[in-house]
């Protein structure tokens, strides 16, 4: 089970080292339920990613309007683990909240956006904007 996207961000303030940071992340990876093999198909791909990247998205009813469940799966460790970084930060969220939520400032903040190859920063756009219009969807609805 993912750690809360709190604690996320405080383990990443602790680690000084990249190398650390890194297997944290690969860490994180690792403790994302795996994604059903029925999910993993084309409706669910992102594209713009250089890795395989799925997201499966869910919603149910809220209180303040929709709520947004995310899982997701990548073929490259430290891809996975950037999926797992957005999971916890997106997940059982209502869609305005998401739409509100700058996961790229997040990256910044945590200094993964200077240590991440371009086409890994594509990626992460592609996939932010994936769970932006599905919010935008669940909105819509």
């Amino acid at each position: 089970m993912l750690p809360s996207i709190d604690e996320i961000i405080a383990n990443f303030e602790f680690l000084d080292d990249w190398e650390e940071r890194y297997r944290y992340l690969i860490e994180l990876g690792r403790m994302m339920p795996p994604l059903p093999p029925e999910a993993q198909s084309d409706l669910n791909k992102v594209p713009g990613c250089a890795s395989q990247v799925w997201l499966d998205s869910r919603v149910a009813p809220g209180e303040g309007g929709p709520v947004l469940e995310f899982q997701g799966d990548s073929d490259a460790h430290i891809v996975r683990g950037l999926v797992a970084l957005l999971v916890a930060l997106y997940s059982g969220r209502p869609a305005e909240g998401i739409l509100e939520t700058d996961a790229l400032a997040l990256f910044a903040r945590l200094g993964l956006s200077e240590h991440l190859t371009p086409q890994r920063s594509n990626g992460v756009r592609s996939m932010v904007e994936r769970i932006r219009a599905d919010a935008r969807r669940a909105l819509a609805a």
